[in-house]
């Protein structure tokens, strides 16, 4: 794609939008801090869904983050639209959808998007913006697709993920453990991207065996603190089950102070990738080439992981699970988000415990040689 020059006049407030899920807002941090780094002078605000403006908690590039409902009511789209129209000179629309859109129309005069591709339904969103880059779904990391748009209004590329920070006031006793410890996130939103419980359990017990105190971690919704309680009651009195139990960003603090991260295809992954912490990602019918955690330190325009196999890349060892249909890129085996996926239950303990003993005797060499000098 042909970069652009930097907008002239330079804009004074910026908006971007994304209302997606959790992961997927994180993963537009770089393109923030792009347009920041760009823009230093500009007000940055984002628009997401109420339910996700967590993950961007103490984001230095953002100024505000304005909040809609899941399902709006018509009273929450007056009060949106007050905030929004003609209050800004750049919308960053990051998703096709027909309310990002909307909105972008709304909120200001100069507007660059993501649309879909000419022979797709929403081709015609393309003749609201100025600027445009193609949404591709199978060849393009999320990361690279966000940075398309920084390329459109003359951002250098920045690759680099920020996750939530928690102010100081907001730490717990369980932030400053001083024990080894791996943190295990065991539920993702959609059934279809779910590993096994037993798996769970002997990975957790391989953890204790090997000296880590473990950690379960999850959200507070009744249905995943009941999936985790599952999994903690067949564990030892020792293992630590946090589901509910910390805001996002104390559960960045928590994951990014950790020897190692394992879990699925789900936003809390991505979250801590962006840590610098070894993240064992259990992948089954997604495609890594389009949402495969961000690994730390990667600063290159070529995506970082193929289609098919186990991966290592920087921080990221990505372990996928085994049919000749993998990655799908569907919805499961039944094609629907509450259905199973076999690839992913194919996936052995053995394969992760591999994983985590290259991870402890990495790091354990690693101390061998600090001491040493």
């Amino acid at each position: 794609m042909r970069k652009h020059p930097p907008l002239a006049p330079p804009p004074a407030k910026i908006l971007v939008i994304a209302l997606r899920h959790l992961g997927d807002v994180l993963l537009i941090t770089p393109l923030v801090r792009s347009l920041h780094e760009a823009y230093s002078q500009a007000q940055i605000d984002v628009l997401v869904f109420s339910n996700t403006a967590a993950i961007l908690e103490g984001n230095p590039d953002i100024n505000r983050i304005i909040t809609t409902p899941l399902r709006p009511t018509r009273a929450d789209y007056r009060h949106l639209v007050s905030q929004l129209f003609r209050r800004y000179n750049l919308a960053v629309i990051t998703q096709t959808g027909d309310r990002p859109f909307i909105y972008g129309f709304l909120a200001a005069p100069e507007r660059v998007a993501v649309v879909p591709k000419k022979d797709q339904k929403g081709a015609w969103k393309r003749h609201l913006v100025q600027y445009w880059t193609e949404f591709d779904d199978e060849n393009t990391h999320t990361v690279l697709q966000l940075l398309k748009l920084a390329d459109l209004v003359g951002a250098p590329r920045n690759y680099t993920l920020t996750p939530p920070q928690s102010p100081d006031n907001q730490s717990t006793s369980v932030l400053s453990m001083n024990s080894d410890y791996a943190v295990i996130h065991t539920y993702p939103m959609w059934h279809y991207k779910r590993w096994t419980i037993n798996g769970w359990v002997e990975t957790a017990q391989f953890l204790q065996n090997s000296g880590c105190k473990v950690v379960l971690s999850g959200g507070p919704a009744p249905e995943e603190i009941d999936y985790v309680n599952q999994i903690h009651r067949q564990l030892s009195p020792e293992v630590l089950n946090l589901a509910g139990k910390t805001s996002i960003s104390q559960l960045a603090d928590l994951i990014g102070k950790a020897k190692l991260y394992i879990g699925p295809d789900t936003g809390i992954t991505h979250l801590a990738a962006a840590t610098g912490v070894p993240v064992i990602a259990l992948y089954g019918p997604t495609n890594p080439v389009k949402w495969a955690p961000w690994p730390i330190n990667y600063n290159s325009d070529e995506n970082p992981f193929r289609k098919l196999g186990d991966q290592r890349v920087n921080n990221v060892y990505l372990i996928q699970g085994i049919a000749d249909c993998v990655p799908c890129h569907q919805e499961g085996c039944d094609r629907n988000r509450q259905s199973r996926s076999a690839c992913l239950e194919n996936i052995t303990p053995e394969a992760i415990k591999k994983t985590i003993l290259q991870i402890l005797h990495q790091e354990q060499r690693q101390q061998q040689t600090t001491h040493a000098l």
